[in-house]
């Protein structure tokens, strides 16, 4: 799907109304860890530069509709204007009506405003027209940096895209040409991981993954239900084996498509689900019936090694096992690792995002060295799945 992005629409002199994601964690009306705000400097200074008035649109937290003074984005300000230094950053108390229009009319040169939180309005996430239309009518132009919320058909990622000329702001951008780089029109061989607990939870994402790529990874609590399904017994270890069916249903159409699926041909067992527990390594078929599985073992990440260094796009989700508990982070820990060397080598494309996915990679201390690492956890998760997201759906519109 084609967008526009900053370089091709013109900003002089205009009001820009830009979708962020400054929801940020907040400890005693401090802000904890400002990774979405500077996330978004570039976009803003580029519109600065263009010689665009930018105007923040953003939600912060779950209000429902209601002024809830501990969701004020007033309280994301101070970390707002520490990441813009040299830019004066103001403040509107509402993000529609006369407060918003006095102080966009009163923005000067080289100024940023942020509006009240969006959700304050419950047309907001019912993506009401009118709300839509009274945001529109303090822009001129709507740029969409907010990929984290493009997954919600909402006045301010969707609605209001219909009536202004719109663009992918920076972070939308990068985000966006790094998935289709991923599943659109990868470079092949194609290797998927996904991890987690459940089956349940990602039916819809390994139901598509295995029409799409070359090799499946699975791992966590999830590999466990694809081993009883297979009839192999995983003793206490986590495992929907309701959805045993369902996992031989995914096997079957891994077949017909040629997708073939990574299991754990060895595994670490322990009698305690806690960190430091004591464990041993034994074959996946070999899990005594009073232990559970915890991480995948040494000969089951030599095979992934292999997989990897054939591949040339991988795209990750999901830790291999319980990555939260020392020692079962070894294999996460060392198949990313071994993900970040091909990279830096020049030699794979790596896609990976997802909540716990970007806790692992950091706690791997490989983050960096991923193409991309997206931080926008649902809408990630549902574009792996196939599903259109709203809010890029507009902007092609």
């Amino acid at each position: 799907m084609a967008w526009k992005t900053l370089d091709d629409i013109e900003l002089a002199g205009k009001s820009v109304l830009v979708r962020v994601d400054v929801n940020v964690p907040m400890e005693e009306g401090r802000v904890t860890d400002a990774t979405r705000i500077e996330k978004i400097v570039p976009t803003i200074r580029d519109i600065l530069a263009k010689g665009g008035k930018p105007v923040l649109l953003a939600h912060f937290g779950r209000p429902k509709g209601q002024v809830v003074p501990d969701m004020s984005l007033r309280l994301v300000l101070p970390a707002l204007q520490a990441a813009l230094p040299g830019v004066k950053v103001s403040f509107a108390e509402d993000c529609v009506g006369a407060a918003a229009k006095t102080a966009v009319a009163a923005m000067g040169p080289d100024e940023v405003l942020l509006l009240e939180n969006t959700r304050f309005h419950a047309g907001e996430e019912k993506n009401d027209a009118q709300l839509a239309a009274g945001m529109a009518a303090l822009g001129e132009v709507y740029v969409n940096d907010a990929f984290s919320a493009a997954h919600r058909a909402h006045s301010s990622t969707e609605g209001i895209a219909r009536l202004l000329p719109h663009a992918a702001g920076r972070l939308m951008e990068a985000e966006l040409k790094a998935l289709e780089a991923a599943l659109g029109n990868p470079q092949r061989p194609v290797v998927a991981v996904v991890g987690g607990a459940k089956v349940s939870t990602k039916l819809d994402l390994l139901g598509n993954l295995v029409g799409k790529v070359d090799h499946l990874v699975i791992g966590g609590g999830m590999a466990n239900t694809f081993l009883v399904a297979q009839g192999i017994e995983v003793g206490k270890s986590l495992a929907e084996r309701d959805m045993a069916e369902t996992a031989r249903e995914i096997l079957a159409k891994a077949e017909t498509t040629g997708c073939r699926i990574h299991l754990p041909v060895d595994v670490v067992v322990a009698w305690e689900f806690k960190a430091h527990a004591a464990n041993e390594t034994v074959p996946a078929g070999a899990c005594p019936v009073d232990a559970m599985i915890l991480d995948a073992g040494p000969r089951t990440v030599e095979a992934l090694q292999k997989v990897f260094a054939e591949a040339r796009t991988l795209i990750w989700n999901g830790p291999l096992g319980a990555f939260e508990l020392p020692p079962f982070d070894t294999a996460t820990v060392e198949a990313a690792r071994s993900v970040a060397e091909l990279t830096r080598a020049g030699k794979l494309v790596s896609v990976a995002g997802g909540g716990d996915t970007v806790a692992a990679l950091n706690q791997a201390g490989v983050a960096d060295d991923f193409s991309y690492i997206s931080t926008a956890g649902g809408a990630f998760l549902e574009w792996m799945e196939g599903k259109d997201l709203p809010g890029v759906a507009a902007l092609g519109a």
